[in-house]
């Protein structure tokens, strides 16, 4: 049995989508596709200090995730962000989280002025 087997899908699901997303060259793939508002004709690694091997790697991440989708176009690949899916996967991260804001138990420890 893998050990992440014994959490609930949804949690595994958030814990995926996290983990793809915690790379800085996967996020700045999705702020450059979110910037240039329409789908990307062509190499990706122009626009990002990134080899086009480091960028595909990325990419492939970003795609089987569902977050990007990429649709061949003779030589090139368009990409395009996968705005529902983004908002779906927001959505789970917003609703995980808004119970744990929801608590009232504070453990920070009072800053002591002594030291």
């Amino acid at each position: 049995m893998i050990k992440s087997e014994i959490f609930d899908n949804e949690l595994q699901e958030l814990a995926n989508f996290a983990k793809v997303i915690s790379h800085p060259a996967r996020l700045a793939i999705l702020k450059y596709l979110a910037e240039t508002k329409t789908c990307i004709s062509g190499d990706i690694s122009d626009h990002l200090p990134l080899s086009r091997t480091t960028v595909s790697q990325h990419l492939k991440e970003l795609r089987d995730m569902g977050l990007i989708h990429g649709e061949i176009d003779g030589l090139k690949i368009n990409y395009c962000l996968c705005s529902s899916s983004i908002k779906e996967y927001l959505n789970k991260f917003d609703h995980f989280f808004s119970k744990i804001k929801a608590t009232e138990i504070n453990c920070e420890i009072p800053y002591s002025s002594s030291n």
